[in-house]
């Protein structure tokens, strides 16, 4: 299945680095002018090998270097920018092989330059040849510490000996690198690459047995390398695979372990581009990610506008649900969700703000309503990466009809209704004031005595049933104490979210204050921005006894904001006052529960006044004209009369 690879890279940036006298600017000479320079500058100016110089055809930059120390600073620079290194040592100096290892390596490292690193042995025609080394030998250790270095090789600029291949190498570290592919140390394909393999195998086994027949093959084929196989050379695939790996084939045609094994000889042969033009033509880039270019996530929409699935995208998770739960328990175990997220980068729920963040069963199991509330959140915060998942776990349709941008909140509020189905809510409270406990219950998880205070933003989503039957999904995010003023820092911060809740210990006068100050500011912050919020308190652990004065105080404060009084909630005794559901009915109606405070009513006030003015000078400029018109008419009839 060879082919050329296609990229998407217009240039390749190569820089020369080493020790002085190890050969770098006759080795750039000669690859250029494919002769032995007699004399060469200390250092050359940018060279530039055309596009037609090697297969790929994309023009190569390289970089010469000086090492003296008064240039030391733009050495640097030009390594910062790099896209491969050339590092050069001299096959008749060993000091310069010592050195590459005691300074240029590590100070790569220091420096973290992530670009691929190819090692040059110059002056291979000038070594002592009673004294024969053979290259993997003291190259070894030095590329098994060093896992940036992708390839070693020896030449000579004087006679010609692999110059060119020096920069082929370097080019192809860059276009077809070996590190995201395959793990030298173990000798196996790493974990992101033959999930991305796996998956490609499954969209070309469109008859779903299991293994690619002899059409699908050529299929596969024409699509990668716009060339058919021959019945020949696929006999010949299949008895290449069939004597190193049994079970590679079957009745049916090559299986996912011979598809997995032909790349791994592909690139155990060096033959990387084979690998990388298969991905690539798949959509992969250079990460082993969908590549941006395919995910149409809309970038430009207000700051109060937030991205959801669509109900095309809805119905296709929860068939994708059916056909994971193999048990029909209605839960998904963390082996069927391995399994679904098996053709992804990684499983993106294993890691925060994913994990834990949805209604499992006892047994750990993931729930439909978790399920679905786990992808509401992953598009709420990263609407590309859950596109991305939608497109690995098997999404066929239009990518561009899977999610879309709801209305501005603000228009909602002029509306008084809303058309989202997810809702974001800021969980504001001081430490121990049960906010977390809420979380907890929220995912109907059983109350815990243990306090672990909260150091993180964490989340909470589920699917909140309405009367009527209508569902919606609520994302509670839990803000510690000291990271209220971090939110609230931008004119535009509460653009983003629904509502806030403020929950507080209804037992402590304390808790009580330090959440009072954070509604006030929410409060001032939304009259000034223009993005109010709809805002509740929470009085919580109301099993305990209330501080005194602590219902006058709530009620004062309520009434003077202009919002519903606190509602009661005691997680330990399991009586939360359906909250949940309140929550999201005051997310629903934006135009209602927002505080406005002292300073607000009068500049709303103020504003009204003008409003009316404005309009009561209109009315009386209108009157003005009307009656300048009639007058005007009264005239030119009394003029035409005499």
């Amino acid at each position: 299945m060879p082919g050329p690879a296609s990229h998407t890279r217009t240039s390749v940036r190569v820089v020369v680095a080493g020790d002085r006298v190890t050969g770098k600017s006759s080795l750039i000479a000669a690859a250029a002018t494919e002769s032995f320079p007699d004399n060469v500058p200390r250092v050359l100016p940018p060279t530039r090998l055309p596009s037609d110089f090697f297969p790929d055809r994309v023009p190569i930059t390289i970089i010469d270097t000086s090492s003296a120390l008064e240039n030391r600073g733009k050495l640097f620079e030009e390594l910062k920018r790099a896209d491969v290194v050339v590092l050069t040592y001299a096959c008749d100096q060993p000091l310069t092989l010592n050195h590459l290892s005691s300074f240029w390596l590590e100070e790569l490292r220091r420096l973290e330059i992530k670009a691929p690193i190819v090692v040059v042995g110059c002056k291979v025609d000038l070594r002592d040849e009673t004294q024969p080394v053979a290259l993997e030998l003291f190259m070894g250790p030095i590329m098994k510490r060093y896992r940036e270095i992708e390839t070693c090789i020896e030449c000579s600029a004087v006679t010609l000996t692999l110059v060119p291949d020096v920069f082929y190498y370097a080019q192809k570290a860059v276009l077809h690198p070996a590190t995201p592919l395959f793990d030298q140390e173990n000798q196996t394909l790493r974990p992101r690459c033959e999930r991305a393999l796996r998956r490609i195998f499954l969209l070309c086994d469109r008859d779903m047995d299991g293994a690619l027949n002899d059409t699908e093959l050529n299929d596969f084929q024409v699509k990668c390398f716009n060339a058919p196989l021959q019945p020949a050379e696929i006999v010949g695939v299949r008895r290449v695979v069939q004597e190193k790996k049994k079970e590679g084939v079957n009745d049916l045609g090559l299986t996912l372990e011979g598809f997995l094994f032909l790349h791994t000889l592909f690139i155990e042969k060096g033959r990387l581009e084979t690998t990388w033009s298969v991905l690539r033509k798949f959509g992969y880039d250079d990460e082993l990610k969908i590549r941006d270019d395919l995910l149409p996530v809309s970038s430009k929409h207000a700051p109060d506008q937030s991205i959801e699935m669509t109900i095309e995208a809805v119905e296709f998770l929860r068939g994708i649900f059916r056909l994971f739960d193999i048990n029909n328990h209605g839960a998904l175990r963390p082996a069927d969700l391995d399994e679904l997220f098996s053709t992804a980068p990684e499983n993106p729920w294993c890691e925060a703000p994913y994990r834990d963040a949805a209604e499992r069963t006892t047994q750990r199991n993931l729930t439909l309503k978790g399920f679905l509330a786990e992808w509401d959140l992953m598009t709420l915060l990263n609407p590309k990466g859950s596109l991305a998942n939608l497109i690995y776990v098997g999404y066929g349709g239009n990518p561009a009809s899977a999610l879309r941008v709801t209305r501005r909140r603000t228009v909602d509020r002029k509306k008084q209704q809303t058309e989202r189905n997810v809702f974001h809510c800021l969980v504001f409270g001081p430490k121990d004031a049960g906010k977390s406990a809420l979380l907890s219950s929220f995912l109907e998880r059983p109350f815990s005595a243990v306090h672990n205070p909260s150091r993180a933003q964490c989340y909470a989503a589920n699917v909140v049933d309405q009367h009527g039957g209508n569902k919606k999904t609520l994302v509670l995010q839990e803000i510690p104490e000291d990271g209220a003023m971090k939110v609230l820092s931008h004119r535009e911060s509460l653009a983003a979210y629904d509502v806030a809740i403020f929950v507080y210990d209804s037992s402590n006068e304390y808790s009580w204050k330090r959440s009072c100050e954070v509604l006030v500011e929410v409060a001032r912050r939304g009259e000034e921005s223009g993005y109010g919020v709809p805002c509740l308190l929470i009085a919580a652990k109301d099993d305990l006894d209330p501080y005194p004065m602590a219902l006058q105080d709530s009620l004062a404060v309520c009434e003077e904001l202009g919002i519903e009084a606190p509602i009661p909630v005691s997680v330990k005794l399991g009586e939360t006052n359906n909250v949940f559901c309140r929550i999201l009915s005051a997310a629903e109606r934006p135009h209602l529960s927002i505080p406005e405070t002292e300073a607000g009513r009068r500049r709303k006030y103020f504003r009204q006044l003008v409003n009316h003015s404005l309009l009561f000078v209109s009315v009386g400029a209108a009157f003005t004209v009307v009656g300048v018109a009639a007058f005007r008419a009264y005239n030119a009839r009394k003029n035409s009369s005499t």
